[in-house]
């Protein structure tokens, strides 16, 4: 149950009993900024003032007074211009905590987005490398957003598009011609400019060796460019998806973009635009600021994106007459709204921020203002090592590989700290400071409120056998009064209100800062105990408040599960 959800909807009902018919789609209820305020707020009299010709003080006075009457509320207050707040009965708060020992790790489940299709592609890195630190950060993102998406009740697919068609491939292939005349016993000296130097397509050019013997070798570019293009980027997908199965991401479909060109999609989603009128041949003016050494004043074939919110049209051809990036980009999204999304989400990083207008102007063009583009830029992820810039090894040649920072502090430690900061904020990752056993480490933070909780469950067994497993009713929880206690159950009671509203703004961040308040409250009240046995979790004299508060802890512990299951992290019983 969305509390703040089904308060909007008592709310409404109050408004409707004074003035029918008003548009009550502005109406918000949410937590006060500040608790002592009370437990929910609207701003109900200040949207709606003017429509109900009334003060808004005096509108929300009559609202007031109908909510007075409601079972749950024990106080309501007008506050400043007009804002109402709603302070909560107690037993309204054991019921919540009911539910969520009821429902376990699928609290929180919401059928907000039911019947709602969702396609979030992401990582989509050029096949031509291992992924390195920088594909690490969209690669969570994407993945938990897509897990908080489900949890929010879409349906949702897990996409990858493989840009398998440019010129970087064909630099792949050349340099895993090269790695297999190595491979034959050739000295190959130092990696040519402008080919890829990494160790990792040794083994591409051992398999090739293995497989053709020297039958290659004197052949032409002409002759073996497309199998050894084809070979290349098949073997760095089986390494992408093993790397990115390492930090326990997967996907549901893997697109190519040489599937679309060699299947005619580019030239049909052209054709699409062209028959709206929205391809022309022009000549674009010169960029703002200092021209680039190659820009020239030429007609183009260029898509009218200004006419859908992009600042300039776009360039579709090349000056050799190839498609560009972007032609291609449009038949894919075409393709997929052609497949029944027409939500989509895009995450890239922060270096593509360029090309979100244009890519949004071209979905609203190719599926008539019927498809949805969020593209979620992910920023830098700074490495450090006690504060300072750091390297590790470079396998790959000339970057940090992915594989390195999940070997160095583990699976789960990598994603949780990646979705500690905005997609688009600067994050740093300090290998020192994200194995910290401290507050200051929120992976640690949460991981031990959940273990300090399965310690508790562990003693309480061994005293009382019958407490494993056991649900305490509502009559039980009663016992709950402390206000530390209430305030945990307030939190946890919260919980439905932060999926739907993370999964709505499409920001997993969210459910992290959540999570630590929920381990910062949990470990106040633990603190709490220390100074005041009556408030230790077990009283050996009192069994009926050890088993309320071990309801407390089960749910604490589901809570946190469904919250680090977003996340893909495994939670852990133990502390080692």
């Amino acid at each position: 149950m969305n509390l703040f959800k089904y308060f909007r909807e008592e709310i409404i009902k109050s408004v409707e009993a004074i003035i029918p018919g008003l548009d009550t789609s502005k109406v918000t209820a949410e937590p006060p900024r500040e608790t002592a305020h009370g437990d929910v707020a609207t701003n109900a009299a200040m949207v709606l003032t003017k429509a109900a010709g009334m003060k808004p003080r005096d509108l929300a006075e009559k609202i007031a007074e109908r909510l007075r009457a409601h079972p749950a509320v024990t106080e309501v207050e007008v506050a400043g211009p007009g804002f109402i707040n709603l302070r909560l009965a107690d037993s309204f708060w054991y019921e919540r905590l009911a539910e969520v020992l009821a429902a376990g790790v699928t609290y929180g489940q919401s059928e907000m987005g039911k019947g709602h299709k969702v396609n979030v592609e992401y990582v989509s890195a050029n096949p031509t490398g291992p992924m390195h630190i920088g594909h690490a950060r969209g690669a969570v993102f994407g993945d938990a957003l897509a897990s908080l998406l489900v949890k929010a009740g879409y349906d949702v697919t897990r996409e990858y598009y493989v840009n398998d068609a440019g010129s970087q491939v064909d630099v792949l292939a050349r340099s895993a011609f090269l790695r297999y005349r190595e491979a034959l016993g050739e000295e190959i000296g130092e990696i040519p400019e402008g080919l890829y130097p990494g160790e990792y397509l040794k083994p591409a050019g051992q398999a090739l060796a293995k497989k053709h013997g020297p039958a290659l070798k004197d052949k032409s570019e002409e002759e073996w460019l497309p199998e050894l293009r084809s070979f290349a980027v098949d073997a760095m997908l089986d390494m992408i998806k093993d790397d990115l199965a390492g930090l326990g991401v997967r996907h549901d479909v893997f697109v190519s973009e040489r599937g679309l060109v060699e299947g005619g999609k580019v030239q049909e989603s052209l054709d699409y635009l062209n028959s709206q009128g929205l391809i022309y041949e022009g000549v674009l003016e010169p960029p703002k600021g200092k021209l680039p050494d190659d820009w020239e004043a030429r007609p183009q074939t260029l898509f009218k994106a200004t006419g859908f919110g992009d600042d300039v049209d776009r360039p579709l051809k090349k000056s050799d007459g190839s498609w560009t990036y972007f032609a291609s980009d449009i038949a894919y999204h075409q393709d997929k709204y052609r497949r029944g999304f027409a939500s989509m989400i895009d995450v890239w990083g922060a270096d593509h921020g360029g090309y979100v207008k244009r890519m949004q102007a071209a979905v609203k063009a190719v599926s008539q203002g019927g498809g949805d583009l969020d593209v979620k830029l992910c920023q830098m992820v700074n490495l450090l090592k006690g504060g300072q810039p750091y390297k590790m090894s470079k396998r790959a040649g000339t970057f940090v590989t992915l594989r390195d920072l999940v070997e160095a502090v583990g699976k789960d430690v990598v994603r949780f700290i990646m979705l500690t900061r905005k997609n688009d904020a600067h994050l740093d990752f300090d290998l020192d400071k994200v194995l910290e056993q401290s507050r200051d480490n929120p992976v640690f933070y949460v991981q031990y409120a959940h273990a300090r909780c399965h310690s508790v469950m562990r003693h309480a067994a061994g005293m009382w056998p019958e407490s494993v497993g056991h649900t305490p009713g509502v009559d039980v929880l009663a016992r709950l009064t402390d206000p530390a206690e209430l305030g945990l159950i307030r939190l946890l009671a919260g919980w439905p209100r932060q999926v739907e509203s993370a999964a709505e703004a499409h920001e997993p961040h969210r459910v992290a800062f959540y999570l630590y308040e929920l381990a910062a409250a949990f470990h106040g009240l633990w603190n709490k105990g220390k100074d005041d046995t009556s408030l230790r979790f077990l009283i050996e004299g009192d069994r009926e408040v050890s088993l309320a508060r071990l309801g407390l802890l089960r749910a604490v512990v589901g809570v946190i599960a469904s919250g680090l299951g977003i996340f893909g992290v495994t939670p852990v019983e133990e502390m080692r």
